[in-house]
């Protein structure tokens, strides 16, 4: 009789156990990754799937969101609780979830750089385990180079130094930076960088053949943007004989001036002497033809 109570016994406790294994394994989270990569504007569905034995007459599933711009301060995006769905009002439109209530996967479309950080899936099927199933997957919102900016700072003359400068606006991963020569020849110059975004070329010493085509490239897993700048270097008898063809151009224009100055003036004066010569002219005509007028009526007085 003993032997058979202690059997009894031995099977009520494996049953005991067994059933609370079975309620407290009962509900499970699987999330499929746990790092997923997405290109700015586009959609991904982020996989979170559950197990449960109970009715899903009470299902509750809840993803929130870590940024990476504020990891301490988590966003609930999506809720399902009892058959209604609330969306973060920051995301209307934009997620929603995939295969309810099978399934606790959802959808972000149109992502943007504020979408990438840590997603949780939390998953509650009561009467089920009083602690929720939890899964975790990092998202990446990758993003293309923005065109750099180029910029050089320094003297263009022979002997000085000059700084080339470029930084871009964005980019993620963080592009690499470089700078190259492309002509007479192509040569890669060593870049100090300013920055995650911003590097610079600093020549020393320039001379003549430091002119040509320099060339700024960002570049990312997502693509390559360009920048370009082109550097002439003056040497010394070449500004001599800028300065000396200056000098000779302001001579001959003096020159020039001096001697269109003196035309105006003899024209002048030699205007004035024309016109005084024609007036004195013109009364010696009308003397002369008054005299000429009175002349035979002398005559005539003079023989009557």
């Amino acid at each position: 009789m003993s032997a058979m109570a202690a059997l009894g016994w031995r099977t009520l406790w494996t049953l005991c156990v067994c059933f609370t294994a079975l309620r407290t394994n009962a509900l499970s989270v699987t999330m499929s990754e746990s790092t997923m990569e997405v290109v700015r504007g586009d959609y991904i569905i982020l996989p979170c799937s559950f197990s449960t034995y109970s009715p899903l007459s009470r299902l509750n599933i809840i993803w929130t969101l870590a940024p990476f711009s504020s990891p301490e301060s988590p966003l609930q995006v999506i809720v399902y609780d009892h058959g209604q769905i609330i969306e973060d009002p920051s995301l209307i439109g934009r997620v929603g979830f995939t295969d309810l209530p099978l399934g606790a996967d959802i959808m972000i479309n149109d992502t943007r750089v504020s979408d990438a950080g840590v997603y949780r899936c939390m998953v509650n099927n009561p009467p089920e385990a009083a602690d929720p199933g939890i899964g975790e997957l990092l998202l990446t919102v990758l993003v293309a180079p923005s065109l750099p900016a180029c910029r050089w700072d320094g003297e263009m003359d022979a002997g000085g130094s000059v700084t080339l400068s470029c930084s871009v606006a964005e980019g993620i991963p963080t592009p690499e930076i470089r700078w190259d020569k492309l002509n007479p020849e192509e040569i890669s110059l060593p870049i100090n960088m300013e920055g995650e975004l911003s590097g610079s070329v600093q020549i020393i010493n320039v001379s003549a053949q430091t002119s040509g085509l320099y060339r700024c490239s960002a570049s990312n897993l997502l693509g390559t943007e360009n920048c370009y700048i082109n550097l002439s270097i003056y040497s010394g008898s070449e500004s001599s004989s800028g300065i000396l063809q200056g000098v000779l151009l302001t001579l001959s224009m003096s020159l020039m001036l001096s001697a269109l100055l003196v035309l105006v003036t003899w024209l002048h004066r030699t205007g004035r002497d024309g016109r005084w010569r024609v007036s004195k002219g013109e009364e010696e005509e009308e003397e002369g033809y008054n005299e000429i007028r009175y002349t035979p009526s002398l005559i005539k007085r003079s023989f009557v």
